[in-house]
């Protein structure tokens, strides 16, 4: 099938690559000439382990291709999906839908046969509805569909939860749009993947409820961490214990200094303002947002107090600056209040990211970058762990006391063990032990 991606970010571009790998023919569409001009290049704009290789060989094979145009990716296409950017909108909270819509309105003017507009992008209850309305004023002869098909990609295995997904979501309102979506997932047949196909509303929903549900899961076992730590418990065992519980899984229950990345936190803020403008509040993911904010500082106070109550003049080392391990995103790390507590309380802060450097240097300022991770702890007061890589997880620990000006490390993934610690003669502060 023919398919054009609008929009070649993080979701377009893992998801058109991964589409060309099926055996499909797609067009990945952008309005940045740079980035089109540099993934002609096969530069990628994001750092996804396998997506260089992924992209260079679907190119090679000439299923895939990008273009500035889009009138050129859209020419044959099956199914255009919408893959623009829903960032929180200034003032209010609510998803940004003015990129949606203003695709939506030009794919309309360029549409010479029939095709479903798919919304890839993450958008509130209603959107499917209102991109409809704007390409029948827009286009009132045109032929199309209009469906919602969720995304569900990790940041670092989104490859693999594209092609081996726990489900396909297709939300639509005609059989025509459904016949065509599933032919566009035909290929993971073969993987047993379940589609599910639902109302245009309730896909929409469906992906917002997800991402409140893990956002939920990951803010109770930190405050279950920090009642451990009250108490005298250990975190981890507890973890393990409720996990262990088929009705609640062991995943997303890893203690931590709060979550961030470009979906959980938009999408919890956008679920409460759609469920206000609803009268149906959403009290439980209203506490979430507001605790898991609230403990991205907190875990910079814990760093302070774990270095005698003040680090005025003192220099700490932080090890990991992006939300999680294997990307380079920095939207809403913890590592940023983090770092901002830190100088606040009068610390210079040295910091090293296997990836993230770059990417931090535009939202964090006035700090030290190193090349490594012991060029970062040498001569520090203390080191703090913020993003659990796995070149952070087997640190020559004589080596760490050695460079360490004071004995202090923060460990907020708990990676490392109190006792193995202990023997090199570090001190070590956990989450919820």
């Amino acid at each position: 099938m023919r398919i054009a991606m609008i929009g070649s970010g993080y979701v377009g571009l893992v998801s058109g690559a991964c589409f060309a790998d099926f055996g499909h023919q797609v067009v990945c569409v952008d309005k940045d000439a740079t980035k089109i001009e540099r993934l002609h290049q096969n530069i990628m704009p994001i750092y996804e382990p396998g997506l260089d290789a992924l992209v260079a060989n679907n190119v090679k094979a000439g299923r895939l291709s990008f273009t500035t145009s889009l009138e050129e990716g859209m020419d044959g296409a099956d199914a255009i999906f919408i893959a623009v950017g829903t960032p929180s909108r200034r003032g209010d909270g609510h998803a940004d839908l003015s990129y949606v819509y203003a695709a939506a309105r030009e794919i309309a003017a360029n549409l010479k046969q029939f095709a479903v507009i798919v919304t890839k992008s993450t958008v509130p209850v209603g959107t499917g509805d209102e991109v409809e309305r704007l390409m029948r004023d827009t286009n009132p002869t045109a032929e199309f569909g209009v469906a919602s098909n969720p995304e569900f990609l990790r940041e670092g295995a989104a490859i693999g939860d594209f092609k081996r997904p726990d489900r396909i979501v297709i939300g639509v309102e005609d059989q025509r749009s459904q016949t065509v979506l599933e032919e566009v997932y035909r290929p993971l047949y073969l993987n047993q993947a379940p589609i599910m196909v639902t109302s245009r509303r309730t896909a929409e929903l469906t992906k917002y409820a997800a991402n409140a549900f893990l956002a939920t899961k990951i803010t109770f076992i930190n405050e279950m961490a920090d009642l451990c730590e009250k108490v005298g418990a250990d975190v981890q065992d507890v973890a393990r214990g409720i996990g262990l519980d088929k009705r609640i899984g062991s995943k997303f229950l890893n203690a931590g200094p709060g979550y961030g990345g470009s979906c959980f936190p938009k999408d919890t803020l956008a679920l409460v303002k759609t469920a206000q403008d609803y009268d149906s509040p959403v009290r439980i993911v209203e506490a979430v947002a507001t605790i898991n904010d609230n403990r991205k500082r907190a875990m910079g106070r814990k760093v302070i107090q774990a270095a005698g109550g003040s680090v005025r003049g003192k220099t700490v080392a932080v090890l990991g600056l992006t939300f999680k391990p294997n990307t380079d995103d920095m939207r809403d790390s913890p590592a940023i209040s983090i770092i901002q507590t830190l100088q606040d309380a009068g610390a210079r802060v040295v910091a090293y990211d296997p990836e993230g450097i770059e990417q931090a240097k535009l939202v964090i300022d006035k700090v030290t970058y190193a090349a490594g991770p012991y060029e970062a702890l040498d001569g520090a007061d203390a080191m703090v762990l913020v993003t659990e890589w796995d070149a952070f997880r087997a640190l020559d620990l004589a080596k760490v006391k050695a460079l360490l000006k004071s004995p202090i490390v923060v460990d907020l993934r708990n990676v490392y063990r109190p006792e193995e610690m202990a023997r090199h003669g570090l001190q070590l502060t956990g989450i919820g032990r």
